[in-house]
């Protein structure tokens, strides 16, 4: 128990570094899709720059923290048992679940960039981003607060939080679209 704190110190490090990395990660998915419709040279110098930057941020920082964070994490709870038979734990690891399956997701999009495949819009990217912001709110406030919340006010508050993200969403694309004019 005398390594506890260097352990739980180590692992929100590495949780601030997944977090980061997955902000950038998007970020640089959508001016890869946006360098897609630049005219040449200029598209294929910015596609050639976008896929190194993406691949040394994917696998030298998202990939490598990720994994740390969850061994980290793995070793904290078999330090604390206690934890699972803790409700706010078991809504916490689902969030965690969640934030995996929205890295693997963001791993098949990296790798249709990867080989020039484009399905999805950078506008898709934008709003896309923004999950890993609603899993980050959900977690650290239920870590913070180590409890299930009242979930009538948790859910009205990440759905309220999401109407707030969609509303600057689209004034910033009407923005955008204005300063393009």
């Amino acid at each position: 128990m005398e390594y506890y704190n260097y352990i739980k110190s180590l692992h929100l490090i590495f949780v601030i570094t997944w977090f980061a990395g997955l902000f950038y990660i998007v970020r640089l998915f959508v001016y890869q899709i946006e360098a897609n419709d630049k005219i040449s040279p200029e598209k294929e110098i910015l596609q050639k720059q976008y896929k190194i930057m993406t691949y040394r941020l994917w696998y030298i920082i998202t990939w490598p923290s990720a994994i740390l964070a969850s061994l980290f994490a793995i070793w904290l709870l078999i330090l604390m048992p206690a934890w699972l038979q803790m409700p706010w734990m078991h809504v916490k690891l689902g969030f965690v679940v969640i934030l995996i399956a929205y890295q693997l997701k963001c791993h098949q999009i990296y790798n249709q960039l990867q080989n020039n495949i484009f399905n999805h819009s950078s506008n898709f990217m934008r709003l896309w981003n923004e999950g890993a912001t609603l899993i980050l709110f959900a977690v650290v406030f239920l870590v913070i607060l180590k409890n299930a919340f009242n979930w009538i006010y948790g859910v009205l508050g990440i759905f309220l939080f999401s109407i707030v993200i969609m509303l600057g969403f689209k004034f910033y694309k009407r923005i955008r679209e204005n300063n393009k004019s």
